[in-house]
């Protein structure tokens, strides 16, 4: 792409070089992506882009940013309760994984201090607090949900749209000799949709159940 002189204005916006980054990742992976690369699709120089965005660590906070903010967008109107916002949480966050294998990545390895990310947080607590829950439970919570989400989309989606099946899925379950393994043999048949959405929302319930719980256990003292 041919760039513009240095002379005549670039008409980026910080929204502008976001979307194109997440679009280049998309294509090409975060192995390849650069500022210079970046400025290339873009048709500017690459100091045309520090102008807006202070070095490649912000730019990568930036389209983290971005693709979050497809799941803040998922909702119309977030609902009251407490669990059905975390289920519809949940569920963009692993939509929108599923649309950027690429990007995720970052989501899952990078601090998320984003204005984004601390509204969705923000809404969450709140409906726990709502609802009457303990403090240290409320504060527990978004790092058990996330951390469940992250752990289990980067082991389940794949980072290669160009492989074969579903787009979608990364890992395969392993085959285990029953003469060697015989529990985890006989269970195997339980694990078939390894990565679909009905082992998601199955998982997801545990988890949710499991916090649920933690509101009306007992808070253990710290000695």
């Amino acid at each position: 792409m041919t760039k513009r002189g240095q002379g005549k204005p670039a008409g980026l916006s910080r929204e502008r070089i976001a979307a194109a980054a997440v679009d280049l990742v998309d294509r090409q992976g975060l192995e390849s992506f650069g500022v210079r690369r970046l400025a290339s699709e873009l048709g500017v120089d690459p100091m045309s882009i520090y102008n807006h965005i202070k070095g490649k660590a912000a730019l990568l906070d930036a389209i983290s940013e971005a693709v979050l903010a497809e799941v803040s967008a998922t909702a119309a109107q977030w609902p009251d309760d407490w669990t059905d916002i975390a289920l519809t949480m949940a569920r963009g966050y692993r939509d929108m994984a599923i649309r950027h294998p690429r990007i995720f990545p970052l989501l899952a390895t990078r601090a998320q201090t984003s204005a984004v990310a601390f509204e969705a947080l923000e809404r969450l607590t709140t409906a726990m607090r709502r609802a009457g829950i303990a403090d240290q439970t409320i504060a527990d919570a978004p790092l058990v949900l996330f951390g469940f989400l992250n752990g289990y989309l980067l082991a389940t989606l794949s980072t290669d749209p160009g492989e074969a099946g579903d787009p979608a899925m990364g890992a395969t379950q392993p085959a285990f000799d029953p003469a060697l393994y015989p529990t985890m043999a006989a269970l195997a048949p339980l694990q078939a949709g390894f990565g679909g959405e009905a082992e998601f929302e199955r998982m997801l319930e545990t988890v949710l159940v499991g916090i649920a719980a933690g509101a009306t256990r007992p808070q253990v003292r710290q000695q």
